[in-house]
């Protein structure tokens, strides 16, 4: 099946249009987030982390329980202070630096 190039045109411009009138309603995905501070400290939950170390959820509780990354639960919400997520992750670089040394 070929489809005009006018044609095909036409019908991005109809789903841009669709797109920016839903972003109107509701607003861009960003915006909706709140941060979420605690004695002035970032907090992140988990979909932040998830998002952030591309991991699923049963590694970031894996991470929590056995691998030394603190959390505080709050509203039976789980969250990570910023600074507890940069230990974790200096931490982690570290192992893996030592590893590479340990080889070689």
């Amino acid at each position: 099946m070929f489809i005009e190039s006018r044609d095909f045109e036409q019908w991005m411009k109809r789903i841009m249009e669709r797109f920016d009138r839903l972003e109107n309603i509701f607003g861009k995905p960003e915006e909706k987030k709140k941060i979420i501070t605690l004695d002035g400290e970032r907090l992140y939950d988990n979909q932040d982390l998830l998002f952030l170390f591309h991991i699923c959820k049963r590694t970031l509780q894996r991470y929590r329980t056995h691998g030394g990354l603190k959390s505080i639960k709050w509203e039976q919400k789980t969250y990570y202070k910023e600074s507890d997520v940069k230990k974790f992750i200096d931490e982690q670089a570290e192992r893996k630096k030592m590893k590479i040394n340990w080889r070689s």
